[in-house]
């Protein structure tokens, strides 16, 4: 072999040998390898004194009324949060003047992460209007008789300890807001009615179920400190003064359709369909399914009560004279004389004709329930 044949030769060898070595270099850094070449962690580069970053921070608006022991209701708060790497509760009482409104209103604008309402259904309403498309989480604290946007997405209602623990741990489910606009050509506001309302006087949200006529009389004639002592249970005796008071004249239009009328003693609207003492008042209620259920009642005497209780007990969907059932995104309600109106058991005036309108997911709520997480 002549002299520039070996030459080639060797040059050969040597690219053959420096293609193995390249091999084997690029084969040493695969991940898992060998741990000489894994990624350092983040503390590697965080010198020891380094401010940690900030704790999450949750506004508990709380109805001080309903509580004899605020204080010891602050300490557990308090112990959840710590027990969660969250920084101590900001607590908002609410006033007899402003029932949650402007508290949530101060929160917002504050940035904390997670607003919670802890109080009676009213509180929640006010807390929850204020949250309405902000993104902010709410998270919901047993703290009245009713707890009924709590109970109709299975929230704890008789746990303060385990209901923070969800509020700051659990997951977010979007649900409806529904919107009552009082006309103002046929409105007798009472006194104080809507105070800090930031939707003003004559638009209040709802999130579990709105009416007029008898389901307002009854809420408005129940004494709070019955309430206090008996629970729901104190609302019988004012259903028994007012289910057969005189029937009026009601004319229900439901997304812009032909006007339906008929004597009724009350209207419901319900974004969600459970009531007091866990009746299922509107079973095909919904909280996020972008629609309204509403119900007429119609009973004439105590047996057709009974018989609007026995279909409402055994959740029959049949319309009839004396119960009848629709679907709708929008409506609206006429009567012939004015009847008090009530949005999650505030009663907010007398009026002669609402309007009603739901809004798609614009709440968000802490829920444990995975069924419905997003």
């Amino acid at each position: 072999m002549s002299g520039e044949q070996w030459t080639w030769v060797g040059i050969g060898v040597a690219v053959l040998f420096a293609l193995v070595g390249a091999f084997l270099v690029l084969s040493a850094r695969e991940p898992g390898r060998h741990a000489a070449t894994s990624r350092p962690s983040r503390d590697t580069f965080r010198r020891p004194d380094d401010e940690p970053p900030p704790r999450k921070r949750v506004a508990v608006v709380v109805n001080p009324t309903k509580f004899d022991d605020l204080d010891g209701v602050k300490a557990t708060l308090a112990k959840v949060c710590a027990a969660n790497d969250w920084a101590e509760p900001e607590v908002h009482e609410t006033t007899p003047h402003d029932v949650g409104f402007g508290q949530t209103r101060a929160a917002l604008a504050d940035g904390v992460d997670l607003v919670c309402a802890l109080g009676g259904d009213g509180t929640v309403r006010a807390v929850a209007q204020e949250m309405v498309g902000s993104g902010v989480p709410l998270g919901l604290l047993p703290g009245g008789t009713g707890n009924l946007l709590a109970r109709n997405l299975e929230m704890p209602v008789d746990d303060l300890e385990r209901a923070m623990t969800v509020a700051l741990t659990g997951r977010n489910r979007h649900v409806d807001a529904a919107w009552l606009t009082l006309d103002p050509e046929h409105l007798e506001l009472e006194e104080g009615a809507g105070e800090g309302s930031s939707a003003g006087e004559r638009r209040h949200a709802f999130f579990v179920m709105a009416g007029l006529g008898l389901d307002a009389a009854i809420m408005d004639s129940t004494s709070e400190q019955l309430k206090s002592r008996i629970g729901w249970g104190a609302y019988v005796p004012a259903g028994l003064r007012h289910m057969l008071t005189e029937r009026f004249k009601v004319t229900l239009t439901t997304d812009g359709g032909p006007p339906e009328s008929q004597r009724a003693r009350m209207v419901v609207i319900g974004n969600c369909g459970k009531i007091t003492g866990g009746i299922d008042l509107l079973p095909d209620a919904e909280p996020d399914d972008g629609t309204l259920d509403v119900i007429v009642l119609a009973p004439r005497g105590v047996a057709a009560w009974a018989s609007v209780a026995a279909r409402v007990i055994t959740r029959s969907d049949r319309t009839s004279a004396t119960l009848s059932r629709y679907r709708c995104q929008t409506a609206t309600v006429e009567v012939d004389e004015p009847q008090r109106v009530q949005v999650d058991g505030d009663i907010i005036g007398e009026a002669s004709r609402v309007a009603v309108e739901v809004q798609e997911r614009v709440l968000v709520v802490r829920t444990e329930s995975r069924r419905t997480a997003v």
